[in-house]
């Protein structure tokens, strides 16, 4: 059975409640679970006191506490997974900026990131903030940037798990983009 065979199956296998789906499940994902926070930990700011494998203990166990947890396959997974870490970085962010009110300044937000790819020192409260107003406007461009910039899923995959065609997700992504851009500047 392939791998994303083996995924999907286990995914099924847990939502039904076998317990033991999971400690199955953990050893398959757990390689591109650490490659996502890696992502995501590449666009903070040097020194942070979080490692990619401290962010993926963090995140599994918020996805273990969801009871409301049931992705369709190993894509809707690993969208999901990218979600609750970009929610536990987020968490940090403003513990650390509690932790030293009156303290300096944020860094400037850059937004390079999202637009040519790269990956550098993005404000993740500001742009929690900019995927808020994004939300109320439109929940589907909101899907597409978590999936793509949070996950690292291509165009394809997140058509895919979004149930839309190719060029739509290509299209959002574009708009979500320039208003995130825009909110940001």
């Amino acid at each position: 059975m392939a791998e994303s065979d083996a995924i999907t199956s286990l995914l099924q296998r847990l939502s039904h409640g076998e317990s033991r789906a999971e400690a199955e499940l953990l050893p398959l994902v757990y390689a591109e679970l650490r490659a996502i926070a890696a992502r995501h930990l590449r666009g903070e700011r040097a020194g942070h006191t979080l490692s990619p494998t401290a962010l993926v203990h963090e995140a599994w166990m918020r996805l273990d506490g969801d009871d409301t947890l049931a992705p369709a396959d190993r894509r809707q997974f690993f969208a999901i997974a990218a979600r609750r870490m970009r929610q536990v970085l987020i968490d940090h962010a403003r513990q650390r900026d509690a932790a030293k009110r009156g303290g300096p300044a944020r860094e400037a937000v850059t937004l390079s990131s999202l637009t040519t790819g790269e990956e550098n020192g993005v404000d993740l409260l500001a742009l929690e903030q900019a995927l808020q107003q994004l939300q109320a406007l439109d929940a589907r461009k909101v899907q597409v940037v978590e999936l793509r910039y949070f996950g690292g899923l291509d165009m394809s995959d997140i058509a895919q798990v979004l149930g839309i065609s190719r060029a739509t997700a290509q299209r959002d992504w574009e708009v979500a983009r320039t208003f995130l851009y825009q909110a940001l500047a």
